[in-house]
């Protein structure tokens, strides 16, 4: 198994030398854990596909330290520059026309590259002393739920990878929010996350095209990683219902697991949960996965999941459920 480290300075300077000859690790971000290696390195990043068993279409998103690492692989413009100011180091991710520093297949054969600067304290300490960008993928089996926890990437994946830096649980617990910034006169949002719309769009003075639920458009399936109709998906069958009442859950069988987003009031059948106590939003997106893993483990035959209201951290909450229901 995968040896758990902790971000010592002696650990993150091993882990540097080890990315930079081509070992993969476990990674923490504020988002989700990712499956890092050396982005300038097709061969170290040929192993990321390896290991996740994911498809070669899917691109890989680069970490980078800071705006100057960003124009050194991808070209940039003004609007990329203004929401880097307001948004970096966090959890938005741009695409935007690569250069010819990063391999074909990191960017999955496109001219784009996705690109973010990490806020978590422990990869940002790891990054900002590497040479190369990092790509850094979920640390999971492809299409299976993401990791938040350095003990979700070890039993996912630890079988297959030398190292795991354990940074904590993630902060937010949903993937950052990817916007396409090639034409900067059209940005456009392709994966609802950890940054709301509503942030970028004060930012901007002006709304964002947005993507359409779980779409079938395969330019922007392709175009931004996670953008597949199936995707975080538990093993068990996930229905997505718009609410459950009292009495759906005194009916539910007993192989039948209801996921609500708040603590009901009074006593609950065991096989009923929840994401949070008082339905805040941030709270429910950031133990999403790891509660969604839980029942996926406990034997149920089908997980009832409520929606999340349409606004702020519920579009994303709402996005990585009904991927997680498509069949």
């Amino acid at each position: 198994m995968a040896n758990i480290l902790q971000p010592t300075e002696e650990n993150l300077r091993d882990l540097r030398k080890f990315l930079l000859f081509g070992g993969l690790a476990g990674v923490p971000t504020e988002t989700v854990y990712g499956l890092a290696a050396n982005a300038f390195d097709p061969e170290a990043c040929s192993k990321i596909f390896e290991v996740k068993q994911r498809p070669a279409n899917d691109p890989l998103i680069c970490h980078v330290p800071d705006v100057k690492a960003l124009e050194k692989i991808c070209e940039t413009n003004p609007l990329a520059l203004r929401l880097a100011k307001r948004f970096w180091p966090g959890a938005l991710t741009f695409v935007l026309p690569k250069k010819d520093t990063i391999p074909d297949i990191v960017t999955a054969g496109l001219g784009s590259v996705a690109v973010r600067c990490s806020a978590h304290p422990d990869f940002h300490r790891l990054v900002e002393q590497c040479e190369f960008p990092i790509a850094a993928p979920s640390a999971n089996p492809f299409a299976y739920i993401s990791p938040t926890t350095a003990q979700h990437v070890e039993a996912s994946l630890g079988s297959k990878i030398n190292f795991i830096l354990d940074g904590g649980p993630c902060q937010f617990g949903v993937e950052s929010t990817i916007i396409d910034l090639r034409d900067e006169s059209n940005p456009r949002i392709l994966r609802y996350g950890a940054l709301p719309i509503e942030e970028i769009e004060v930012e901007l003075g002006r709304s964002i095209d947005k993507p359409a639920v779980t779409t079938a458009d395969e330019s922007v399936q392709h175009l931004a990683p996670g953008a597949l109709p199936k995707h975080y998906s538990p093993r068990t069958p996930l229905e997505l219902r718009g609410g459950l009442s009292p009495e759906d859950l005194e009916n539910l069988a007993d192989n039948e697991a209801a996921l609500l987003l708040s603590r009901p009031a009074g006593d609950t059948p065991a096989n009923v949960f929840w994401l949070s106590e008082d339905g805040k939003l941030a709270d429910i997106a950031s133990s999403l996965y790891a509660k969604m893993r839980e029942l996926d483990e406990s034997g149920f035959d089908k997980i009832l999941a409520e929606e999340a209201p349409e606004l702020g951290l519920g579009l994303a909450i709402n996005d990585r459920l009904r991927r997680a229901s498509f069949r």
